[in-house]
């Protein structure tokens, strides 16, 4: 197993290398200036105005490394962040280092998607099995129709429906929004602090946990209806076993293995589409920070989150391929 991981990283390392050189060339090929936004128009009182102007822009080009060739910069900026130097953020109040800022809202989005994720698979998992043990009853049909409703309504309006009937509506649980309270902020004793951080999170996993979990009910449905279906299914059946064993000890167990595939899927495509879902509720996650740095013309920060997604994703898929083999005996590590 260890071969088999540190042969599949260095089989990364060239996949790597081909995201980082598209990324910095999308990066450099947007519309726009980062040294003009950060100082904005040129002033047009006085020459002498002028000419300061002229020599900030310069200074700034300089300690920025725009001066440099393209290559040059690709150099320097892969140099740097694998030194742990991610590069300035100029979006942020001033010249931040960007793993300052993605620090809290990093720390944000990966609560919100554990639990996004976790109470997802906690409903889809034994809906799915019921309703495929209960094919065409009122319950499958029930959450077959409640599923396909789902999935067919975009995140945001999920987001707006609930903002609609739990905030403006009604408001009973007097719900915050913005920023998650940081650990300086909350000093009432642990339950007191889990409580305050649960009315945060609260509005937004909901909404990302509806829409991740009609696809995966649907999924686990399926993958349990192609294993009933075995001829070993009935072997188990016919020799007397409880149905729960059946289902729970011989079905389940190998439905899980195409069940494993989406688990990585899901994690991807969560903190992809919660960057929607926190603009919405202004949730302090990377998400928002990119859709801010986007605006900005915040390079160094765009560069970082992209980055940051598509390791999520290569790493998204190692850990697909080793569960999937620890699930399946007869996949070996090859």
């Amino acid at each position: 197993m260890l071969k088999f991981i540190i042969r599949r990283l260095i089989s990364l390392i060239p996949v790597i290398i081909i995201i980082s050189v598209v990324l910095f060339a999308m990066v450099k090929i947007m519309p726009g200036n980062q040294v003009d936004m950060m100082l904005g128009s040129p002033p047009a009182s006085s020459e002498s105005s002028y000419q300061e102007y002229l020599r900030q822009k310069e200074a700034l080009i300089k300690e920025l490394g725009l001066d440099k060739s393209l290559p040059e910069q690709y150099v320097r900026w892969i140099f740097k962040m694998l030194k742990g130097d991610l590069g300035v953020s100029t979006s942020s109040g001033g010249m931040q280092p960007v793993k300052n800022v993605i620090k809290e809202p990093l720390k944000n989005s990966i609560i919100l998607n554990i639990f996004t994720i976790t109470i997802s698979f906690l409903i889809a998992i034994p809906v799915g099995i019921k309703s495929a043990v209960k094919r065409f009853s009122l319950y499958d049909n029930f959450w077959q129709v409640t599923s396909l409703v789902f999935m067919s309504m975009p995140v945001f309006f999920i987001g707006l429906c609930l903002i609609y009937l739990l905030k403006i509506k009604t408001d009973f649980l007097n719900l915050p929004f913005g920023k998650m309270p940081s650990y300086e902020d909350l000093a009432g004793g642990f339950f007191s602090d889990m409580y305050q951080w649960g009315r945060h999170l609260f509005l937004p996993v909901v909404t990302l946990t509806i829409g991740n979990l009609a696809g995966t009910i649907r999924f686990v449905r399926n993958a349990m209806l192609e294993v009933i279906k075995k001829d070993y299914i009935r072997t188990a059946r016919s020799k007397g076993l409880k149905e729960k064993v059946v289902i729970y000890s011989h079905a389940f167990r190998n439905a899980l293995i195409p069940v494993v595939t989406i688990v990585a899927g899901s994690l991807v495509g969560l903190f992809g589409g919660s960057a929607i879902t926190e603009q919405i509720f202004a949730y302090n996650g990377i998400g928002f920070v990119l859709i801010k740095a986007l605006n900005a013309r915040d390079y160094s920060l765009i560069l970082a989150m992209n980055m940051f997604y598509a390791l999520l994703a290569l790493a998204a898929n190692l850990i697909m391929d080793i569960s999937y083999a620890l699930v399946d005996p007869r996949v070996k590590f090859e």
